[in-house]
C-alpha cells in the first residue's frame, strides 16, 4: 500500500478547497492566486481565498455600489469602484457579523452564528485585501491600491499566558492519577492515558506546534538520539531534540501504540484516536484544555499553543538565549520571539520590588 504523507495530504486537501473557493470569487482572483503560487504555500492561498470571499460578499450585500452583482461576477469595472470608504466599512463589519450555516438541510432551515474578529483577525483580512489590490494595481486593473489608505487596527500587546511549574505538575498528577475526573472520564482516561501523557510531554518538552504534532509518524522518532524530524510551517523539515522524560513517556506509549491495528492509511501515524486513525488537531486541543483546567483552574484559555508558550518561557528563563528559543520554536523572525519572551518574568519584577529602598513612613500610635 502506498504511504500517505500527512503534510502532502493536507496540502492536497487545501488545494482542492482553494479550487472550490475560486468558483465563488471573481475571475481576477484566479489570476492573483496563480501569480503568488511560487512564493506562498497552498494553505496561505486558501486563507487568502476565505478572506477575499468574505470581502466580496460584504460588498455585494452591504454596499449599494455593488448591489447589482454577486462576488463571482465582479468585473474590472467593479474593481475600479472600490474606495477606501468601502474597505473601512468592511473593517467595521468584521467586528461583528452573522454567518449562515446550512446545518439542517433536510428541514430547509438555516442557522445563524455571530462572528467576532479580534485585532489580529482583522489585520490578517485587511492584509489579504491589500495584497490582492496590489496585484490589481501592478496589472493596471485599478488606478491605485486604496487599501493602503486604510490604517490597520492597533494591536494591543497582551501578557503571555503560560503555566507555572506547580500548575504543570498538578496537571500531570491529575492525568496520571485520574483524580478530579468523573467515573466516565476515568474509564475513558484508562484507554488514552499513555497517549495523552506523551502528547502533553511533547508540548512541554519540545515546544512543538499542534499542527506539527498531529503530523508526526512513528518513524520520525529516533529514541536513541532523543530526536525527531518535524515538518515546519512552509514545509521545511528539521530535527528537534527532547529530554529523557519525554523519551520515557514516548517509549511507554509506543509499547501500546505498536500493538494497535490502525485503519488503512493511518499505519504510520504516531498519535492515534480511539477510532484507530491519526488524531485530529481539534481532539488534541480539547484534551489539552480538559487537562490544563485541572492544573490551572483559573486559566480558562490554556491551549496547545499556551503549552508551547510554557516551553518557550522556561527555555528563555533557563538560557537567556533568545536566538536558541527562536530556532527551537521555528520562528522565522527572532523579533517575533523577542516580543513574547524577552520581557521580564514575574519573578524578576518581584525581585525589583524587593530591591527598591524607600523611606520609613510608619507611624506609631501613642
Amino acid at each position: 500500500m502506498k504511504r500517505i504523507v500527512f503534510h502532502s495530504h493536507s496540502s492536497q486537501r487545501a488545494a482542492e478547497k482553494l479550487k472550490e473557493l475560486q468558483l465563488e470569487l471573481p475571475r481576477l482572483c484566479t489570476d492573483y492566486f496563480r501569480s503568488i503560487s511560487q512564493v506562498t504555500s497552498v494553505l496561505t492561498r486558501r486563507a487568502y481565498a476565505y478572506d477575499l470571499r468574505l470581502f466580496f460578499r460584504y460588498l455585494t450585500l452591504e454596499e449599494a455600489d455593488f448591489a447589482d452583482t454577486e462576488p463571482r461576477l465582479i468585473t474590472q469595472e467593479h474593481m475600479r469602484l472600490i474606495t477606501a470608504r468601502h474597505i473601512e466599512g468592511f473593517q467595521e463589519y468584521l467586528q461583528f457579523y452573522y454567518k449562515e450555516l446550512n446545518d439542517n438541510k433536510e428541514k430547509g432551515k438555516q442557522q445563524s452564528v455571530s462572528i467576532q474578529n479580534n485585532e489580529l483577525g482583522i489585520m490578517r483580512k485587511l492584509s489579504s485585501i491589500r495584497s490582492f489590490l496590489d496585484f490589481c494595481f501592478k496589472n493596471e486593473i485599478v488606478p491605485a491600491n486604496v487599501a493602503t489608505l486604510v490604517s490597520m487596527p492597533k494591536r494591543h500587546s497582551k501578557p503571555i499566558l503560560y503555566m507555572e511549574d506547580d500548575e504543570v505538575q498538578r496537571m500531570m498528577d491529575a492525568v496520571m492519577s485520574g483524580e478530579g475526573f468523573s467515573a466516565k472520564q476515568q474509564a475513558y482516561l484508562r484507554n488514552t492515558q499513555k497517549r495523552d501523557i506523551a502528547i502533553l510531554m511533547m508540548f512541554l518538552g519540545t515546544g512543538i506546534r499542534v499542527s506539527e504534532l498531529v503530523g508526526l509518524d512513528v518513524d520520525h522518532l529516533d529514541l536513541e538520539k532523543n530526536s525527531f524530524m518535524v515538518t515546519r510551517k512552509g514545509g521545511n523539515q528539521t530535527i528537534l531534540y527532547f529530554p529523557d522524560r519525554v523519551k520515557d513517556s514516548l517509549t511507554t506509549y509506543l509499547l501500546e501504540r505498536n500493538d494497535i491495528e490502525t485503519k488503512p492509511g493511518h499505519e504510520y501515524a504516531l498519535f492515534l484516536s480511539l477510532q484507530k486513525r491519526r488524531i485530529t488537531q481539534r481532539a488534541v486541543e480539547n484534551l489539552v484544555k480538559k487537562y490544563a483546567l485541572l492544573g490551572a483552574p483559573l486559566k480558562k484559555r490554556i491551549s496547545p499553543h499556551k503549552l508551547r508558550s510554557t516551553f518557550g518561557t522556561n527555555l528563555y528563563q533557563e538560557t537567556g538565549d533568545i536566538y536558541l528559543v527562536a530556532d527551537t520554536l521555528g520562528h522565522a523572525d527572532v523579533n517575533t520571539t523577542r516580543k513574547h519572551y524577552a520581557a521580564m518574568s514575574d519573578e524578576k519584577r518581584r525581585e525589583a520590588a524587593r530591591r527598591i529602598h524607600l523611606p520609613d513612613v510608619s507611624t506609631d500610635d501613642k
